[in-house]
């Protein structure tokens, strides 16, 4: 029972670098530069990272606005 809450847990409140870089409609090395910038915080266990949803959310927020105010034309 517990590793079920576990899961439901991660799947509610973390995405997996796929998901994340799906999530915001960019490339997988685009997060990875995010992140080195320190744009997104990332959680590393051994080789698996993932990204919290809230912080996902924000930032796709924040790209819409980045978009419109860099790339007014398109």
């Amino acid at each position: 029972m517990e590793k079920k809450r576990a899961i439901g847990l991660l799947e509610k409140y973390f995405f997996t670098t796929e998901e994340a870089a799906a999530f915001l409609g960019i490339s997988k090395q685009a997060l990875s530069s995010l992140v080195k910038r320190g744009k997104i915080e990332r959680v590393e266990k051994g080789q698996v990272s993932l990204f919290f949803k809230d912080d996902l959310e924000a930032r796709k927020d924040a790209q819409v606005i980045l978009r419109k105010k860099y790339r007014p034309y398109t």
